[in-house]
């Protein structure tokens, strides 16, 4: 069972889809089929939102591990990091069954679902999201045990991400938010279903799943100065197959750089905005279906 339910926006300040769901639930109620679902409502950093920034001082979806959560910070995100631990978590003994966290990338990437684990209930919630909307995109990230992930929603026993996208960070856009409204109602109705005990009459086709690979970052000189741009004919080409010899960079004096991977690989965040001091240009992953 599902007893708990958190929804939470805000945890980034100018990722404007989620904190307005939230406030529209706060002010106008969830839609009634819902209910007999017990779902807290939550805006996560009222600060960043404020200001209209991703964070204040650090970002808090990376403030969730055991030794982050452990070690003395006073940047407000970090000490923020700890109220919402004690609030939903605490993490690795939670007492909130099922996170649901909501963010916007500047990123082509649709509706997103970020799951972190293959097990039975997040492939089975992969399956009805996807038979809902079928325009929904599934990212797995995998890559380590759930409560390794330093993610906000990892302060619940499960934990997932609603990624919708492209949206200019600090606006709203209503195509985005509907996007959004409607992945979250997909999940919360997965939430009744699970609960009530239909999933188990309903056959949900296997699905297409993107499993996170690795970081692609921009080219940079030997002064850590960018030398390159994201290539047009990758820009806005989240989750659609990349070739090797496909080109994936211009530099700036007019050259392209190509996909030198020995595989078909799928990139999404592409040049995403948040990740520009990071120089992270795109992220990889594979096709798998479960």
């Amino acid at each position: 069972m599902v007893n708990s339910i958190a929804l939470i926006g805000g945890t980034h300040g100018n990722e404007t889809s989620g904190i307005q769901l939230i406030r529209n639930w706060q002010d106008f109620g969830l839609p009634t089929r819902f209910d007999e679902l017990n779902v807290s409502l939550n805006i996560a950093n009222q600060a960043a939102i404020d200001a209209n920034v991703r964070f204040i001082d650090e970002d808090l979806n990376r403030q969730f591990t055991f030794e982050r959560l452990a070690t003395p910070n006073n940047a407000k995100e970090a000490l923020l990091a700890q109220t919402l631990n004690q609030k939903f978590g605490p993490k690795g003994e939670s007492n909130t069954d099922f996170v649901i966290d909501i963010h916007n990338t500047t990123s082509a990437m649709g509706a997103t679902l970020i799951i972190l684990e293959a097990d039975e209930f997040h492939i089975s919630l992969a399956r009805y999201v996807k038979h809902q909307m079928p325009e929904a995109n599934i990212l797995l990230e995998d890559e380590k045990p759930y409560l390794e992930h330093a993610y906000l929603c990892t302060t619940g026993k499960r934990g997932v991400m609603i990624e919708v996208g492209g949206q200019p960070q600090g606006v709203l856009r209503e195509d985005v938010y509907l996007l959004t409204e409607a992945m979250a109602e997909a999940v919360l109705d997965f939430c009744v279903a699970f609960n009530n005990g239909t999933l188990a009459t309903v056959q949900l086709p296997e699905c297409e799943v993107f499993r996170l690979g690795e970081n692609i970052t921009f080219p940079l000189d030997e002064a850590g100065k960018r030398t390159a741009m994201i290539h047009h004919a990758l820009q806005d080409k989240d989750f659609e197959p990349l070739l090797p010899g496909m080109p994936i960079f211009r530099t700036f004096d007019g050259h392209d750089i190509t996909w030198q991977g020995e595989s078909t690989t799928y990139p999404h965040f592409i040049n995403e905005a948040a990740y520009f001091k990071l120089d992270v240009a795109f992220a990889t992953a594979q096709r798998i279906v479960l």
